[in-house]
Parts: C-alpha cells; sequence; structure tokens
C-alpha cells in the first residue's frame, strides 16, 4: 500500500477578497516546499522566518552563584514611580499596518485582535503605535484605488533605510476605533513632519475626531542624514518648527485638543535628549506636550541590510544579549532624562526598540534569549522610571517582529507567527497587573551576576510579585539557579511573612538558541506560521510550598528561562479584562474546498464499482458523503456608517 503525504496551496481571489484551498496529495519523498533540512547560509526567503541560529554561548568560568537569597521588605526606599501593566506596548511601521491590523475598516485581523485581547486580559489596555520612517512622509487622501488604506509609492525611495513614502486614507484611522471597540487600545498616530511649510494636518484632524491620541515627530536628530533638512539641522530649528506646528494647529477649532496631545522629541542617538531640554522646550511648550520620548536600538544591521554604517559581527554580539549589562547600557544615557520628566509630571517613554535596528540580526532577534533581553530591558525600564516602552514590528523583511501575518495575501486557521518579544510583553504585563499602582524595584544589583537579574513588583508599599531571570543556557539542569525568598525577614514593624506557599509561571525554552515553541505556563503561540493569536495547551502553574521554620520560600529558575514568583494569592492573569478570543465572521474557502482522508485516496481507484461519492456543492441533498469541508477563519467584519462602527455577527463555526 502507498501511503501519502499532503501540502496545501492558497489561492487568492482579489476580486472577491476570498482564498480558495486546494489539498495536493503527493507520495513520499516529493515534499517540494519542505525547508526543515534547508541549509541557512543559503536561504533566500523572507527574513521574518530566516533559520539561521548560532550556538548558546559558552557557559561562564567560574559559574555565578547558583542560590541566591533575597530578603524582600515592605515599603523599600527606591521603589520606582507607578506603573501601567500596559507598560511594554508595539510600534507597528506604517508601511505594514495594512498587514498587521486588518484590510480596511471592515476587515479586522482576527489574530492580531487576539493577541492584543491576551496583553488586555492581564493588564487593562495595550498601547500601539502607527509610526516609524514611513509615516515621516506619509499624506492622508481621500481614497485609493480598490478600497486601500494605504499605498506605498515605490519610486519615492530616499532613506538609508529604504523606507517608501506612504499615501493613506482616513479609514486607517476608522480601522484603528473599532479594534479598539473589542480590546482596549490607546494609539499613537504620527502628524508627518517633513515638510514643516506645509503641515499636513489633516491627519491631526481624522486622529481627533476618530482616535483622540496621537503625537508628532520621528526621529528629527535624523532628518538631516536622512535628507530631510540641510546638514546643519539642529535642536533650535526641531523646536522652532515645532512651535510653528502648534501654531498652525490652533487656527483650527477641531484641533483645540490635539494641540496639547503632542509627543517629542523621540529622538535616536545622534542628538541626545539633553540637547532638546537644554532649549527650553518644556517651559515654552509644556502645556502641549503630553509625552517626552526617546527611540534607541542597541545597535544596528544596517550594513549587511542597506550597506550603510558600519559593519557588525553578529556572532560577537549574540553572547551581550544575554548579560543583564545589555538592558544596563541602555538605560543608562536616559536616567537623567526619567528623572527631568518626573520634575516637569510628564511621562517618558521608550517609543521605539527593539534588538537591533535596520530588521535585527538573525539567530538573535528571533530566538528565545531575546524573549529574556526583551523581558529584562523592559522590567529595567520600569524601574528606572521610564513610563513605557514599544517594540517595533517592521513585517516581512525584519528578524525582530513580535508578531507578523503570513507573507502576501496568504490566509488561512492559524498561519501568524509570533516573535520572543512578545513574549517579554505578555509576562511584563502579567507582573505589572491592571492595578495601575505597581512600583518596580531592581534587587540584589549590587551583588548579582549579569547573569541572574532579579524584580520585586510592590503595590500600596507590599510586595506582591517577583521576577527572577537566568541568562545562563544549560539543558543538563547544573546551571538553574534557586532564589531563597523571605518577605518581611521579622524586622519589627514589617507586618507582612513569608506565605506558607508561593505560586509560580515558567517562560521556558530548551535554550536561548531555540526559534519557537516558547512557553509561558506551559502554554505556548508556536512557531512559524502556527498561531492565530491564542496560547496553545494546558496552563500549569506550579505551587511551591514554602518552609515556615525558616519562613523562606526556595524557587528554581531554569537555564535559560524566567519565572514570575506570586507572593499572594493574587493571580493577573485575569484581571485586567475578561478572557477573550474573537470569532470570525467572514470566512475565506466556503466553497470548492473539500478534502479527502489520506487514506481513502490511498486504496481508492475511482468509483470501482462503488456508490458514487456525493457532491461537495452546497446544498446537495448528499452532501459531502466520504468529504470533510474545510473552512478556515481569518477576519471580523466591521461595517462602517456615518462613522459608527457595526459588528456584524454572523459566525461561522470551525
Amino acid at each position: 500500500m502507498t501511503s501519502f503525504s499532503l501540502f496545501r496551496l492558497f489561492f487568492y481571489n482579489g476580486l472577491l477578497g476570498l482564498t480558495t484551498a486546494v489539498t495536493v496529495y503527493y507520495a513520499p519523498g516529493q515534499n517540494p516546499f519542505s525547508t526543515t533540512s534547508a541549509d541557512a547560509s543559503s536561504y533566500t526567503g523572507a527574513a521574518a522566518y530566516n533559520p539561521t541560529t548560532f550556538d548558546p554561548p559558552a557557559l561562564p568560568d567560574p559559574l555565578p552563584s547558583l542560590s541566591l537569597d533575597f530578603n524582600i521588605q515592605n515599603n523599600p526606599s527606591g521603589l520606582s514611580i507607578t506603573q501601567s501593566g500596559a507598560f511594554m506596548g508595539f510600534s507597528v511601521e506604517m508601511s505594514v499596518a495594512n498587514q498587521v491590523l486588518g484590510k480596511n475598516s471592515s476587515i479586522l485581523q482576527v489574530p492580531f485582535l487576539n493577541l492584543l485581547a491576551t496583553i488586555s486580559q492581564r493588564s487593562g489596555a495595550v498601547r500601539v503605535r502607527i509610526g516609524g520612517n514611513s509615516q515621516d512622509t506619509a499624506s492622508q487622501v481621500a481614497s485609493l484605488d480598490d478600497g486601500k488604506v494605504l499605498e506605498k509609492d515605490l519610486s519615492g525611495v530616499t532613506n538609508p533605510t529604504e523606507t517608501p513614502p506612504l499615501v493613506f486614507t482616513p479609514d486607517l484611522l476608522y480601522m484603528m476605533r473599532n479594534i479598539s471597540d473589542f480590546v482596549n487600545v490607546r494609539w499613537f498616530v504620527g502628524i508627518p513632519f517633513n515638510d514643516s511649510s506645509n503641515f499636513r494636518l489633516e491627519i491631526a484632524q481624522s486622529a481627533q475626531e476618530i482616535l483622540g491620541d496621537y503625537l508628532i515627530g520621528n526621529e528629527p536628530d535624523l532628518y538631516a542624514a536622512h535628507g530631510h533638512r540641510s546638514s546643519n539641522y539642529s535642536q533650535y530649528d526641531y523646536v522652532g518648527e515645532l512651535g510653528s506646528l502648534i501654531d498652525d494647529m490652533s487656527q483650527y477649532s477641531d484641533l483645540s485638543v490635539a494641540q496639547n496631545l503632542l509627543l517629542i522629541p523621540s529622538v535616536s542617538g545622534t542628538w541626545t535628549p539633553e540637547n532638546v531640554w537644554d532649549t527650553g522646550v518644556m517651559d515654552t511648550y509644556g502645556s502641549n506636550i503630553a509625552w517626552m520620548s526617546v527611540e534607541h536600538y542597541p545597535t544596528d544591521n544596517c550594513y549587511a541590510q542597506y550597506g550603510t554604517g558600519t559593519p557588525r559581527n553578529d556572532t560577537e554580539l549574540w553572547p551581550t544579549y544575554l548579560m543583564h549589562s545589555s538592558a544596563q547600557s541602555l538605560i543608562q544615557p536616559y536616567l537623567n532624562s526619567t528623572a527631568y520628566a518626573q520634575s516637569k509630571s510628564k511621562p517618558f517613554i521608550m517609543f521605539e526598540t527593539n534588538t537591533a535596528s535596520c530588521g535585527g540580526f538573525p539567530g538573535i532577534s528571533d530566538v528565545f534569549g531575546a524573549a529574556l533581553w526583551g523581558l529584562d530591558y523592559g522590567l529595567l525600564m520600569a524601574a528606572s522610571n521610564f513610563s513605557g516602552g514599544m517594540f517595533h514590528v517592521g513585517g516581512q523583511s525584519v528578524y525582530y517582529n513580535p508578531f507578523i501575518s503570513p507573507p502576501t495575501n496568504q490566509s488561512s486557521y492559524k498561519q501568524w507567527t509570533v516573535g520572543p518579544v512578545f513574549y517579554s510583553s505578555l509576562v511584563i504585563a502579567e507582573a505589572l497587573g491592571p492595578s495601575n499602582q505597581s512600583q518596580v524595584l531592581e534587587i540584589g544589583a549590587e551583588n548579582q551576576s549579569t547573569y541572574t537579574p532579579n524584580y520585586v513588583i510592590y503595590e500600596n508599599g507590599q510586595p506582591v510579585r517577583m521576577v527572577l531571570i537566568n541568562f545562563l543556557s544549560d539543558s543538563s539542569g547544573n546551571s538553574n539557579y534557586t532564589a531563597n525568598i523571605a518577605i518581611g525577614g521579622g524586622q519589627t514593624g514589617q507586618s507582612n511573612t513569608t506565605p506558607s506557599q508561593v505560586k509560580v509561571k515558567y517562560l521556558t525554552a530548551s535554550s536561548v538558541s531555540q526559534k519557537g515553541n516558547y512557553t509561558w505556563a506551559s502554554q505556548t503561540f508556536g512557531g512559524n506560521f502556527e498561531s492565530d493569536g491564542r496560547l496553545q495547551g494546558t496552563e500549569i502553574i506550579e505551587t511551591i510550598p514554602c518552609d515556615q521554620s525558616t519562613q523562606v520560600c526556595s524557587v528554581s529558575v531554569p537555564a535559560p528561562g524566567a519565572a514570575l514568583v506570586f507572593l499572594t494569592d493574587e493571580l493577573t492573569e485575569t484581571e485586567g479584562a475578561p478572557s477573550t478570543t474573537f470569532a470570525t465572521t467572514t470566512v475565506t474557502k466556503t466553497a470548492n474546498t473539500a478534502t479527502v482522508d489520506a487514506s481513502v485516496l490511498a486504496t481508492s481507484n475511482g468509483r470501482s464499482g462503488n456508490s458514487p461519492m456525493g457532491s461537495s456543492s452546497k446544498g446537495s441533498a448528499n452532501d459531502g458523503v466520504g468529504l470533510k469541508a474545510s473552512i478556515s477563519s481569518l477576519w471580523i467584519v466591521f461595517g462602517m456608517s456615518s462613522g459608527v462602527g457595526l459588528f456584524l455577527r454572523a459566525t461561522y463555526v470551525l
């Protein structure tokens, strides 16, 4: 008997917006699209799915201490400002918004909604920015051909990062608003700032009407290098143009609120933020500024991607992402600004970041080590009085995506790819929770190893959760470390004591080099092309008894991995919002999608004198005898009428 395997081809019908699936059977050994044995050095596909990996770095010699003692006190000095559980959000490059958010205001991406709901469930809200280099030169138009919400002008590429200018319609903003009707998303939208003689305020007017929150400017310190300004363009010129923008906005009654919701300066390192603060901008325009911001990546991969800048040795860089010193070096230049922002009563945000600019590195940005790096980096920002951070989403051509839809118009159930830094955001959301009263303290900084950073989260002065990180990679288990946690320590005035038990959720993988299939409390978003935005599998939360005689809870932290330790009975995974996933209201593959069971096909020789197989057409009296109908979910349809969202509730069940 001959056995058969199958693969599917997807054909997109641009006129109807439908995808037809054809199931093809082929004999063993004839796997034309198999990539499991592909040589990474010869890979020519999209960067988002590059198979390159590096070996885990060698363990340090000697190993750091693998037994750490923590005596957690109430109301300690050094607590951060209060933080939102929505601390780590997402920055979506404007040019890929229609790949990530949806096709338009009427067709939303269900996996994207599910991913945002997963964060909101824990934090109460999600922050998403639509911007980046592609926003700098974007223009709003009334409509585009074929109902598109945005379109790239590929003939106008001038930046070193080869970012094309965009035109977009107000329907992009309606799409964002409709998403917020499902999940509590707070949006940041950029006002193009490339032409100060003609500020294109249409987007500000539309955003104010439709969304309410938005921002201006993106990396003004790079305007000269990118050809948007003269070579001697300075921070004083920028502040002067900011004043002109505010004056222009004041001429429009529908921008009366918007002109006081600006975010500046989003400098990226060519200027320091102090270069901008020293102009007096916060004293002059403080009432117009809602957020203070910077954008920063630890390094860049621009030379490999675009032939500009400095060549980087990725094998030498790889170990640096697996040390707490990486996060410390990223935070240090901004400690003065976070203090200055507090003196001005303004939040300070890392508005765009990720593992490396110009797309990141294969084998670094897309492996488990990046999840631990992002977790440490985000929590250290919170401990250092940032008010948030944004992991950038760049599309198919980058390695560092928190999440991305499948390429082209391919559309099928569970086809998204969820990257490592989304797990970072998820753990941070659950660690901080939805109370908006969380304060973060880095502990053991004076004598801890760079491989084992640790944080305590407080609410109202009481310790409620801990995050313990182990950057070491050792499958033998010999490099797991034990955190010995005592609460109160029996000191005078300490009302709380060590509990009888603690609950622990683990973020794990087999090594720091693993791609995909990471687990959070034993649940996962899978590997490439395997996610619909929902955690899959059975959740496992460990319960660890504490030694009541010594008043110590001993928690093991795997190498590599991280542990979220709940010091009270309050879990945060459902405190922010109800557990929500989204049904599909319009579907692909509703006709001509019959598939034949492989065992039936393998022994079939046509009708063979038996009764004919039934028709697979809809409505047939003998529909589908011996056949299985296949429906693939993709979209929520959200109709718009005079700006009012109407949810069409025709739900198809898989």
